[in-house]
């Protein structure tokens, strides 16, 4: 590796944190019950969730997860898995609760590099999110769209921009009208693949799911 490769590995080494926003398991992935049914999905929100967290701990341009969450069963599974939990205290969905976590991390590191991060990427591949946040460096703000390239699975703000999110929906439109810069990689389908449906779940197990994912979808009667 040449000095100048090094320097430049050194400088994004553990350089993001990701703020990763976690409903009460009862309430998350209700679009997933007519496949997994409503017994099951709880536990595939949370099997989702270690999964993402998991490798995202292992991505080596990451150094740490916060996960803003009230849901106690998944904040004590989280943490042992070595993130850290923020408890939710807007209570008022996705949005606020990024917002919330990011203003926790800043009020430690003003200048900190902050990415949100969908909870509910069960085949994610470090080696891809450190792709993802290569790129991100590159702008104050910048976004991943979704595998419909209708919403977001990652927002990026670095040199202590901002985050202002808008996720939900139709976010990809949002965030580039917000000034966002949108990455654009090939590859990197593990970071694009959200799940929220029992087609969207079929298609992650098709990318090759994480070990909790794997085990809690085997349950599941579809």
């Amino acid at each position: 590796m040449h000095r100048d490769d090094t320097a430049a590995w050194a400088a994004a080494a553990r350089e993001w944190t990701l703020v990763v926003p976690l409903k009460p398991l009862a309430l998350a992935k209700s679009r997933l019950a007519p496949a997994a049914g409503s017994g099951l999905r709880p536990a595939l929100a949370l099997a989702f969730a270690q999964d993402t967290v998991a490798a995202a701990l292992a991505c080596a341009a990451v150094g740490d997860v916060v996960i803003v969450t009230d849901d106690p069963l998944a904040g004590a599974e989280l943490a042992a898995l070595g993130a850290r939990i923020v408890p939710d205290a807007p209570g008022a969905g996705m949005n606020a609760a990024l917002e919330h976590g990011e203003a926790v991390v800043r009020l430690e590191r003003p200048g900190a590099s902050v990415a949100a991060l969908n909870a509910d990427l069960p085949a994610l591949r470090p080696t891809e999110l450190g792709r993802v946040l290569e790129a991100a460096r590159a702008h104050r703000r910048a976004f991943l769209a979704d595998a419909a390239e209708v919403g977001t699975t990652l927002l990026a703000a670095s040199g202590g921009a901002a985050l202002a999110p808008a996720f939900g929906g139709a976010s990809r439109v949002r965030h580039l009208r917000s000034g966002a810069a949108e990455i654009v990689l090939s590859g990197v389908d593990s970071v694009r693949r959200d799940v929220d449906t029992g087609e969207d779940l079929a298609a992650a197990l098709a990318l090759g799911v994480g070990p909790h994912t794997l085990r809690t979808s085997a349950a599941s009667p579809a």
